[in-house]
């Protein structure tokens, strides 16, 4: 699981499922009436605890964990952020019921009588059902919470593809050895010593494109190099890939594991 891949939509998420397992421990009822009373919490409470709080922190938990994945399985044709949300939601519709009706019915029993009324455990149920929902359903929509909860760390300068380190072997700046004769500083290989030196014309570079580090802003497929319409990996947000090909408008890239792909929508990609 890459937590790098978590977006800021994921990170209102997680806060709000903290938020709700606090609620859990908190009363639900504040009855005015009943001071000295210990009164429940949501754990007291089956329609509760399995309607609000626990639907509350499955959904969320699907939603993070569909963010982490490189492949998300689907179940009856819906990952599992789909049905993540659908938890949410369905939590949140739970905890307003639960706050307009604590009681469950029992206000109306009896003339003169009334049931208690919503306790801090419940409000503050129903603000982080609304708040985790509401997350949920905006990061796909809203660009600001798509953004990476993680920022990625800077890369160094990366050497052109294929280069030499300089001076090593192969490297045109340094000094090699010629077979039967002295080196010499910047001697061409294979000339005489003495002999005088015709300046080198420069070699014309390979090609314009030179390997760069880019971060996606958002998860994009990374599709294979023959054309074949099915992805083959997901590059995930907060993560740096190398940028080895430009094919066309797209790149080819390639994952931290050596698979080699293209990027079709580069889009606001970040230059490391």
């Amino acid at each position: 699981m890459n937590i790098r891949s978590l977006t800021r939509g994921d990170g209102v998420v997680i806060g709000a499922a903290v938020l709700l397992f606090i609620a859990s421990f908190l009363d639900i009822y504040s009855d005015k009436g009943a001071s000295g009373v210990d009164l429940p919490n949501a754990w007291g409470s089956g329609p509760l605890l399995l309607g609000v709080i626990l639907a509350g922190l499955i959904g969320a938990a699907l939603i993070v964990v569909a963010r982490g994945l490189p492949q998300v399985p689907k179940v009856a044709g819906l990952d599992l952020g789909q049905f993540g949300v659908a938890f949410t939601v369905f939590a949140a519709w739970g905890a307003l019921g639960n706050v307009f009706d604590p009681a469950g019915g029992l206000n109306n029993v009896g003339e003169g009588t009334s049931g208690p009324d919503a306790g801090i455990g419940l409000i503050l149920a129903l603000v982080a059902t609304l708040i985790m929902a509401g997350a949920a359903i905006a990061t796909p929509l809203v660009p600001a919470l798509q953004a990476a909860l993680i920022p990625a760390p800077k890369p160094a300068a990366p050497q052109p593809y294929g280069a030499q380190p300089p001076g090593g072997y192969g490297y045109p700046g340094a000094q090699q050895p010629q077979y039967g004769g002295q080196p010499q500083a910047g001697q061409p290989y294979g000339a005489q010593p003495g002999q005088p030196q015709q300046a080198q014309a420069p070699q014309p570079p390979a090609g314009d494109f030179s390997p760069f580090w880019f971060a996606v802003p958002v998860p994009r497929p990374l599709f294979a190099e023959d054309g074949s319409p099915t992805p083959i990996a997901e590059l995930a947000p907060g993560t740096w890939y190398l940028a080895v090909e430009q094919r066309g408008p797209g790149l080819v890239a390639q994952t931290q594991d050596g698979r080699r792909g293209v990027l079709q929508d580069t889009s606001g990609i970040q230059r490391g």
